[in-house]
């Protein structure tokens, strides 16, 4: 897979890949039958929340914590 390495096209500017919010990148495109997509600033995610950055490393799952049930 080539990662672009271009500035991000969009209007605003996606944010980038080590940023807090780089989930809130683009989809530019998806394969939600296998559960990923891959963002403009070349972050693959998962729809387990866990992803990848464009060097490959581990963007580990973030789900939120369970809830419990009130007694």
């Amino acid at each position: 897979m080539t990662v672009n390495t271009r500035p991000c096209p969009h209007s605003p500017v996606c944010p980038g890949a080590d940023s807090a919010d780089r989930e809130a990148a683009r989809s530019v495109g998806a394969h939600p039958e296998q559960g990923w997509s891959f963002l403009c600033n070349g972050v693959l995610v998962f729809d387990d929340t866990g992803g990848l950055h464009p060097d490959g490393t581990v963007i580990t799952p973030h789900r939120p914590a369970p809830v419990s049930a009130a007694a």
